[in-house]
Formats: structure tokens, sequence, C-alpha cells
């Protein structure tokens, strides 16, 4: 299995191809080992000394160092594991993940499903070439303030608050008027 790497926004984020899918159901996200515990591929991916965050999306990997880690050092590793994860017959993840937000109703509802029409068709897109994600986490009715929580590479992305507030506010605000601004969810 030849598994290619690109650089992403993030210097700490590589994106590794592995040319086949990866997570079907939907992007996983795995800021902490403890949020492994469910996924084959993050566990053994965070046994690797110094990877801090894991993110799965359909084709890709992007896997997050702690600073003052060399990519160098630990490529070879990230790689092995990755590797041995697709060459086994075991699951990559557990159940799918809960989405557990809130439910909106009335003229809420419409509005959020243009925000998520939005995000999934006009800004995922184009965040997962990059080895990332952005997905919608909440939109408060009475200032028309839209979270995002930022996910793969997007997370702790030196670039991310710049794509944030000029590229994804601006576009919200075009297509939903009753968007008044966009921050991010930690």
């Amino acid at each position: 299995m030849f598994i290619q790497t690109e650089d992403t926004p993030n210097p700490d984020t590589l994106k590794f191809l592995p040319g086949q899918s990866v997570s079907m159901e939907g992007p996983r996200d795995f800021a902490t080992p403890e949020d492994a515990e469910g996924s084959y591929l993050a566990r053994e991916l965070f046994r690797v000394d110094g990877v801090v965050r894991v993110f799965a999306g359909q084709d890709f990997i992007s896997v997050t160092k702690a600073e003052g880690v060399d990519w160098p050092h630990i490529k070879p590793a990230v790689l092995g594991a990755i590797m041995d994860c697709l060459d086994s017959d075991k699951p990559l993840f557990g159940d799918a993940e809960h989405d557990g937000h809130a439910a909106y109703e009335g003229e809420a509802a419409g509005i959020v499903k243009e925000i998520k029409d939005v995000i999934d068709t006009r800004v995922r897109p184009a965040v997962a070439r990059d080895g990332g994600d952005i997905v919608f986490h909440s939109y408060d009715e009475g200032s028309g303030v839209v979270q995002l929580h930022m996910r793969g590479a997007c997370a702790g992305c030196p670039s991310s608050t710049l794509t944030l507030k000029q590229g994804i506010e601006n576009l919200l605000k075009h297509y939903v008027p009753e968007v008044s601004s966009v921050e991010a969810v930690l």
C-alpha cells in the first residue's frame, strides 16, 4: 500500500491519502486519546508519541503533531500505524458520532437548514482539500451568531481565524441575511 502525504495550511498537520475509503459514514474528529476509545484507527495513531489530534475524512486522515515535534521523526510511525489499521480486518471506527445539537423550530429551523446547506455545499468541500472540516454547532436567533466547530487541519490552524471571519462569515451573510457573525467553538 502506498500512502501519499500532503501539507496543509496548518504546519502541525499532515494529510495522509491512502488511496481508499476511510470514513464513509462521515468525518470523524478525535481531539484527545479519550475521544479515540471507540476507534481502532485513532487509538493506534494516538499511540505514536507526538500525535495530538486525528481527523478522518471520506478518503483521507489528517494527523496533528505536538509543537516541538518534527514530522521526520514521527511520520514513519504514523504511516506504519495507518497501513497496519487499513490492512487489518478490524473496523476502523465504532458507532457513528451522535449529533447532540439542539433542535430548531419555526423560522429558526429554516435559517439553520440554509446555514447547513451553505456549509455542506460550499465550505466543507473546500476545507476537506486542506485536510480539515468545519461543521455547524449552533445558531442564536436573537443575535444572528453562528457557531462552527473546526476539525482536522482547521483546528489550531494559524489561518483559520482569517478563513472563518473573512471567508465563511462573508459567504454565510451573503446567502443567509439573518446571519450577523460567525464564531469558532473550541
